[in-house]
C-alpha cells in the first residue's frame, strides 16, 4: 500500500496546483497564437512550449539541474543569445532606405519616447499597494516601448533577471500584434489628405556607402556610447557581413542557421522564466500593463513627429511611416504600407517605411545603452 501511496504522490495530478495549470494554460494560448494566428510563431512557439515544461510538477526542468535552467545560464544570463540575435538581424537588414533619406532618423529617435514614458509611469506605479519596482526594474520594463525583443531581453538580464519572463512576453506579444495595436494609432492622428500622401522615390545607395554605414555607426556609438556597443556591434558585424560580399557563406550562416538555432534556445529559456511561483503576480500585470502603454506612446510619437517633418518638408513625407519607428522589423514597415494603399492605391510605402524601422532598432540599442549607463 504504501507503494501505490508513493507512486500516486509522484504523479503530476498529485502534485500540481493552480497556478502551474494557470501557467500551462497560458503556454497553450501562446502555442495557439503562433500556430493559429501566426503571431510571431518563431518566437512565441518555443516560448509556449518552455512555458508547459518549466511548470510540469516534480519535472525540474526548469530548476538547477534542468535543462533548461543550464540554457538560461548560458545563453541569457551572459546576454550571449540577444547579442547573436542581433547579429543574425544586422546581416538580415538592409540599410540602403535610411542613408538615401538620413531624415527618417528622427522618426526612428522619436519612437522611442515611449521608452522613458514608460520609466516614469514604472515608478508611478510604487504608489500603488503591491507594486516595489527599483529603478533597475522601471529601467527594463520600459525597453519593452521599443518593440525589440532581444533588447528588452538583453536589458532585463542585466538589470531585472527576475523580471525577465514579464518583460520577454510583453515585448514579443505586443510585436506580434503590431498589426492590431498601431493602424487605429495611426488613423486618430492622421487625417484622410495626410495618409494618401506618395513620396518620391528612394535614390539608389552605392555599395560603398553601404559597407561604410556600419563602422561609421559603430565608431560613433564607441565615442559617444560605450554601454550600446555589445548590441550595435553585434549589428554591425552582421550587416558588414551582409554588404561586403566577401563572406557570403558567413552571411548566409548568421541570417540562417545561427540566428534559427539560438531563436529555438533563447525562446526555450524565456519560457524558462515563466513559472507560476514568478509570474503570476501583481506586478506582472503592471508589467503587461506597462507595455501596452509604452508601445502605444512609441507609435504616437513617431506618426507625430511624422506629422512634423510633414509640414517642415511641405509635404513630402507622409506621416505614417513615423508608425515605423518602433525596432518591430519589418512587420511595422509592412503595416504602414497596408494602411497608406487604403487610402491611396497606388501609395507604396513599405520601403520608405524601412528607413525608420532600421533606425528604431538602432534607437531602442542605444536607449538601452543610455537607461544601462544611467543605472546599470
Amino acid at each position: 500500500m504504501s507503494g501505490l501511496i508513493e507512486l500516486w504522490q509522484s504523479t503530476g495530478i498529485y502534485a500540481v496546483s493552480l497556478g502551474q495549470l494557470t501557467m500551462i494554460a497560458v503556454g497553450v494560448l501562446l502555442l495557439f497564437l503562433a500556430i493559429k494566428k501566426g503571431f510571431e510563431p518563431l518566437l512565441l512557439l518555443p516560448i509556449g512550449f518552455g512555458a508547459i515544461l518549466s511548470n510540469i510538477p516534480q519535472a525540474g526542468i526548469a530548476d538547477p539541474g534542468g535543462i533548461l535552467y543550464y540554457i538560461y545560464q548560458v545563453g541569457i544570463s551572459t546576454g550571449v543569445f540577444p547579442l547573436l540575435i542581433f547579429m543574425g538581424v544586422g546581416a538580415l537588414t538592409d540599410f540602403s532606405a535610411l542613408i538615401a533619406n538620413p531624415k527618417t532618423l528622427y522618426l526612428g529617435a522619436a519612437a522611442q519616447f515611449g521608452i522613458f514614458a514608460t520609466l516614469i509611469g514604472a515608478l508611478s506605479l510604487n504608489f500603488i499597494p503591491g507594486f516595489d519596482f527599483t529603478l533597475k526594474d522601471a529601467a527594463a520594463i520600459a525597453i519593452i516601448g521599443g518593440a525589440d525583443g532581444p533588447t528588452a531581453i538583453f536589458l532585463a538580464s542585466k538589470l531585472a533577471p527576475d523580471l525577465l519572463g514579464a518583460i520577454a512576453v510583453a515585448a514579443y506579444s505586443y510585436m506580434a500584434l503590431v498589426p492590431l495595436i498601431q493602424p487605429p494609432i495611426m488613423k486618430l492622428l492622421t487625417t484622410e489628405k495626410e495618409r494618401a500622401i506618395t513620396m518620391q522615390q528612394l535614390r539608389t545607395v552605392s555599395k560603398t556607402e553601404r559597407i561604410l554605414f556600419p563602422l561609421v555607426l559603430l565608431a560613433l556609438c564607441a565615442l559617444f556610447l560605450p554601454t550600446a556597443a555589445p548590441l550595435i556591434g553585434m549589428f554591425c558585424l552582421g550587416n558588414l557581413m551582409r554588404e561586403s560580399g566577401v563572406v557570403d557563406r558567413l552571411s548566409n550562416a548568421a541570417q540562417n542557421e545561427i540566428i534559427n538555432t539560438v531563436t529555438i534556445f533563447l525562446g526555450l529559456a524565456v519560457g524558462s522564466k515563466l513559472k507560476a511561483e514568478t509570474f503570476l503576480t501583481i506586478e506582472t500585470l503592471g508589467i503587461l500593463l506597462l507595455g501596452a502603454i509604452a508601445f502605444s506612446i512609441g507609435t504616437a510619437s513617431g506618426v507625430l513627429m511624422g506629422k512634423l517633418m510633414c509640414k517642415l518638408t511641405n509635404g513630402q513625407i507622409n506621416p505614417l511611416i513615423g508608425a515605423a519607428g518602433v525596432s518591430a522589423v519589418p512587420m511595422a514597415s509592412r503595416v504602414v504600407n497596408k494602411v497608406g494603399l487604403e487610402s491611396n492605391p497606388h501609395n507604396f510605402l513599405l520601403m520608405h517605411a524601412m528607413g525608420p524601422n532600421v533606425a528604431g532598432v538602432i534607437g531602442s540599442a542605444v536607449a538601452a545603452g543610455i537607461l544601462l549607463a544611467l543605472v546599470g
